[in-house]
């Protein structure tokens, strides 16, 4: 059983900072690309950053410049740096991993987290 679990949501004022954290735990042999999508009340959940393994990164154009994805392979997290935030980041931040093996040279998985609410108000 694998599980990603996010933490670091809450309130904060416009202009505010957060940092989000993904652990990966469970049994696994390897996490590959790691990565946050959002969803907002509404909304369909979007993508906001991925990283490879490697730590070759994509954002989507709404939060490039303000927001940073980092990760620790030897940790297996991955982390969101957000800063500048904006009321319309206001969403529920989910942890995503789309290549997770289990075992030898099987296939991968993709696997979620649960969400972590965050939220952009005065």
């Amino acid at each position: 059983q694998v599980q990603l679990v996010e933490s670091g949501g809450g309130l904060v004022q416009p202009g505010g900072s957060l940092r989000l954290s993904c652990a990966a735990s469970g049994s696994f042999l390897s996490i590959g690309a790691m990565g946050w999508y959002r969803q907002a009340p509404g909304k369909q959940r979007d993508m906001v950053a991925m990283i490879t393994s490697g730590g070759s990164t994509n954002y989507a154009a709404s939060v490039k410049g303000r927001f940073t994805i980092s990760r620790d392979n030897a940790k297996d997290m991955v982390y969101l740096q957000m800063n500048s935030l904006r009321p319309e980041d206001t969403a529920v931040y989910y942890c995503y991993s789309p290549e997770v093996r289990i075992e030898g040279w099987g296939p991968t998985y993709q696997y979620w987290g649960q969400g972590t609410q965050v939220t952009v108000s005065a």
